[in-house]
């Protein structure tokens, strides 16, 4: 039986849903929790070598990555050391879910052109004050991205024969 009141939404936010979904942060809300950032994000687009974003940045915004392809890095000694490049279907500066957060790593175009979602940091907030349920499934996603993060730098760090001391990690 067909529900009257059941919301629905227009194909081209199905679109959008189903762009969402493929992004870790998002992967597990449904469309109507979705759909409360829809309003909020606001279409960026970059040119080759333009800064997305610096390390040390405050993190004010996530970016959801729509096309083209972006290198991140990090300064060593004056220069830039790659660590990967991501394309379309990325959430880049998930840091920006947590307060008062900075930025980790550089953020470059590499691609001819890029075209990003922004979503900015504070209506990310209202979200999450006003929809627990959002906040804490976006939670938990963020820290298994982490978790990931952390088991790499383990196998990395076995890898090189501890080639650097990781007790550093730790001390903060």
């Amino acid at each position: 039986m067909i529900n009257p009141f059941k919301k629905t939404f227009t194909a081209q936010e199905h679109n959008m849903f189903v762009f969402l979904a493929k992004i870790r942060l998002f992967s597990n809300l449904n469309y109507k929790q979705m759909s409360l950032f829809l309003p909020f994000m606001h279409e960026r687009k970059y040119v080759q070598d333009e800064v997305v974003f610096f390390r040390n940045d405050p993190s004010h915004a996530l970016y959801l990555l729509k096309k083209g392809e972006v290198s991140l890095n990090i300064d060593v000694n004056e220069d830039f050391e790659s660590l990967t490049r991501v394309h379309a279907g990325v959430a880049l500066g998930e840091s920006c879910l947590l307060k008062d957060a900075k930025r980790l790593l550089n953020a470059f175009v590499s691609s001819e052109t890029a075209e990003f979602y922004v979503i900015p940091q504070d209506n990310i907030f209202d979200i999450f004050e006003n929809n627990t349920r959002v906040k804490v499934k976006m939670l938990e996603s963020l820290a298994e991205i982490y978790n990931e993060y952390n088991s790499n730098l383990f196998k990395a760090y076995k890898s090189s024969l501890g080639f650097f001391n990781l007790s550093q990690v730790y001390r903060g």
